[in-house]
């Protein structure tokens, strides 16, 4: 059984757990984009991190455009959800993370759902996200919170339509 699953917009509170979790259970490339650093989770890359992160307080009408969420199950971080506003009016972009750990259990779209809803709360009747073909986890879990997935030039596009998509269960 999945445990409870819920968003917390990341701040400074739960910042230092969701670095926590990231550094013990996932790869930097994983979970920020690419710095100039040293190799694994060196002191300027975890620096970067908390950056990266600062940077979306402003939530979706911020400089970033982008609000992050803490992923709680059972009322401990791990991992994190994201969404962007595009330029296309009503459209959000995502991703997500989850630890090692929390994976395989149903945490991923339970997160998703949660993100959907709060895109719909936003005013978004789109949301999008771009994979690989082989990161068969996230496929899944676009799958089964209903995207349509379409593959072109070794991406894999996917697209969940607010307006007739039940955000969650």
């Amino acid at each position: 059984m999945t445990r409870a699953v819920r968003l917390e917009p990341v701040n400074e509170g739960n910042l230092e757990p969701l670095l926590s979790v990231a550094a013990a259970e996932a790869e930097p490339g994983d979970v920020m984009p690419p710095v100039e650093a040293p190799a694994g989770w060196s002191h300027a890359r975890r620096e970067a991190f908390r950056e990266f992160h600062r940077a979306s307080f402003g939530g979706l009408d911020g400089p970033t455009r982008t609000r992050m969420y803490a992923i709680l199950a059972g009322g401990e971080v791990v991992g994190m959800i994201r969404m962007t506003r595009c330029d296309e009016s009503g459209t959000a972009e995502t991703g997500m993370w989850l630890g090692r750990s929390a994976r395989g259990q149903g945490i991923g779209p339970a997160a998703l759902r949660e993100l959907l809803n709060e895109a719909a709360a936003a005013g978004m009747r789109l949301v999008v996200a771009e994979t690989v073909p082989d990161n068969y986890g996230a496929l899944k879990v676009l799958e089964k919170c209903g995207a349509k997935l379409r593959e072109d030039d070794g991406k894999v596009r996917a697209e969940i339509c607010l307006d007739s998509t039940p955000p969650a269960l």
